[in-house]
């Protein structure tokens, strides 16, 4: 019975790491979006899709920040167009077809996004529904990498190695939990709330700052939510590291989530300290993509080896029981 997860027929390596190079250049792209927010050269470029009424402007100042931020956005979306034909053409699994073709509708999606942005004068909501667009269109094209994989699937059927229960949950709920955190920083860059609390760790020189103003109210919530983003991270670490220590297929990921945020948290804290010097704060932005991106490849994994160790228990249960026809013949 063939697996909903896999197929009899793997997709092509090659495939595989170009779509892997595609998530490279996404997170290059949110690197260079985050670019754009912290010199403030948003709208640099006033005019959309030109740049002041001409392809190629004068790169001079923040026009070079907004400009190249345009063309990076080019560039993955045709690499996402290819993605997405390649997938199309050598995949058999009908829902990453789709899911391939949908990766290409978000990444125009964006662009109109970050085109309104500029025409409407960034308005908050525009901007935060652009951020949260990159970070979807980021998951989907990590998702993909990751399913494209041709061992994909074809976790081992060891049951000693087998996720415990709830497990994947746990990462799952740790990643969506991520994608919010992401979403409550991008309200508060855009608010211009980023400094709002002058000192870190400490809020005022408190636990908890006075909140007396909506600015130091959306800053105080990313700081919350950092923390409950940093138990999840380190719950689910750990629980992987303890119940698959054998598995590297899950404990790289696992190692790597919890150094991302280490990483995420020191570049958190120099970005206060360095009164949001443009470096670190766009480090920041693009390490907690990666932070997400990291989270949401290990709850797939999860999720595929549970699968697959739940098929091959089936398949062993039904190859071991006598058929009917078999046991009436002998009678």
């Amino acid at each position: 019975m063939p697996n909903d997860l896999t197929t009899s027929g793997a997709p092509p390596l090659a495939l595989h790491r170009y779509a892997i190079l595609c998530v490279g250049a996404t997170l290059c792209l949110i690197f260079v979006g985050g670019l754009v927010t912290s010199t403030g050269s948003a709208l640099a470029v006033p005019d959309w899709p030109l740049a002041f009424g001409h392809l190629i402007p004068k790169l001079e100042g923040g026009v070079r920040f907004e400009y190249g931020h345009r063309v990076a956005a080019g560039v993955v979306s045709l690499m996402t167009l290819g993605l997405a034909l390649w997938i199309w053409r050598a995949e058999r699994r009908s829902w990453v077809r789709w899911l391939a073709l949908g990766a290409f509708g978000l990444v125009i999606t964006q662009a109109i996004l970050g085109g309104i942005t500029v025409l409407f004068q960034l308005p908050l909501l525009i901007a935060v529904t652009h951020a949260a667009t990159a970070q979807a269109f980021f998951c989907v094209m990590v998702a993909l990498a990751a399913i494209t994989n041709p061992q994909f699937g074809a976790a081992s059927t060891d049951p000693s190695l087998a996720p415990p229960t709830g497990l994947t949950r746990l990462a799952a709920l740790t990643t969506a939990t991520i994608y919010l955190q992401i979403l409550i920083g991008a309200v508060m860059r855009h608010l211009g709330a980023g400094l709002a609390i002058p000192d870190f760790p400490l809020s005022y020189g408190r636990l908890i700052p006075p909140l007396d103003s909506g600015f130091v109210m959306i800053n105080f919530a990313h700081r919350c939510g950092a923390l409950i983003v940093a138990i999840l991270i380190a719950t689910t670490t750990v629980r992987v590291l303890r119940s698959t220590p054998r598995d590297p297929w899950l404990t790289q990921p696992a190692w790597g989530l919890l150094a991302l945020l280490v990483l995420q948290i020191t570049l958190g804290a120099l970005t206060i300290w360095s009164r949001r010097a443009v470096l670190p704060t766009t480090a920041h932005v693009a390490t907690g993509a990666a932070v997400l991106a990291t989270s949401l490849l290990l709850t797939i994994r999860l999720y595929a080896s549970s699968t697959s160790l739940a098929r091959s228990e089936t398949a062993r249960l039904r190859e071991s029981r006598p058929s009917i026809r078999g046991h009436g013949a002998r009678a």
